[in-house]
């Protein structure tokens, strides 16, 4: 498998994700741009880890990723430093192309909504696996999560190439193994500490997305 050769610090392991997230939100339940990259980062390393089946969403999270990173880097990174204080301060600043495309195609709000919504296919693969019977078909676990959220924002074409991509996936063993956690229980429990902070990091945004009518930025 891929993850077997790669190295070290490309090497997926569930608990370094968990440790991520536990990280992400304040006291105020904001949530901190930096740790979240950072979660995305492991979880792009377990998509990577399977192969190329999962590279045309890996891809995407990269460059959106990396987009992310420069405001975190960049003059005005104090605005950047929670998805709150970025919403805000895009808004008020006409940063965002809200109704069609404009002058700012990767404004930080359009570009977390991308991963925003990969991360709710994710999420919800995730806890299928984590439920699933030791011979439950992936391929089929995968392709639920899938419809049931990246689809509805994906054209026909890449719909069908992530239908057929799907159908290649490994056996649930086989993701438990590059989960690097130990035996399928302990992958288990720790699905089960790690995929509730996940889901509550995506509750915040949806509702701090909704808030502000940005769920369906061109």
């Amino acid at each position: 498998m891929a993850g077997s050769v790669a190295s070290e610090d490309q090497k997926f392991c569930l608990k370094e994700v968990l440790d991520t997230f536990k990280l992400c939100l304040s006291e105020n339940k904001e949530v901190y741009l930096e740790h979240y990259v950072a979660g995305w980062r492991g979880l792009i390393k377990f998509l990577n880890s399977l192969g190329s089946v999962f590279g045309f969403i890996s891809k995407d999270a990269v460059n959106k990723i990396q987009i992310l990173v420069n405001y975190l880097n960049g003059e005005n990174r104090c605005q950047y430093v929670t998805f709150q204080l970025m919403v805000k301060y895009e808004l008020e600043n006409e940063l965002v192309d809200l109704t069609k495309r404009g002058s700012h195609p990767e404004s930080g709000c359009r570009t977390l909504l991308r991963l925003h919504r990969a991360l709710r296919w994710l999420e919800l693969f995730l806890e299928r696996l984590r439920t699933s019977n030791e011979d439950g078909k992936t391929s089929v676990m995968c392709a639920e999560a899938y419809n049931e959220s990246l689809s509805q924002h994906h054209p026909w074409v890449v719909r069908k190439a992530a239908g057929m991509a799907f159908c290649m996936l490994p056996g649930r063993p086989a993701f438990f193994e590059v989960m690097n956690v130990g035996q399928p229980e302990q992958v288990v429990a720790m699905l089960g500490e790690a995929l509730p902070l996940i889901s509550e990091v995506y509750q915040i945004t949806e509702e701090l997305y909704t808030q502000h009518n940005l769920l369906d930025l061109p």
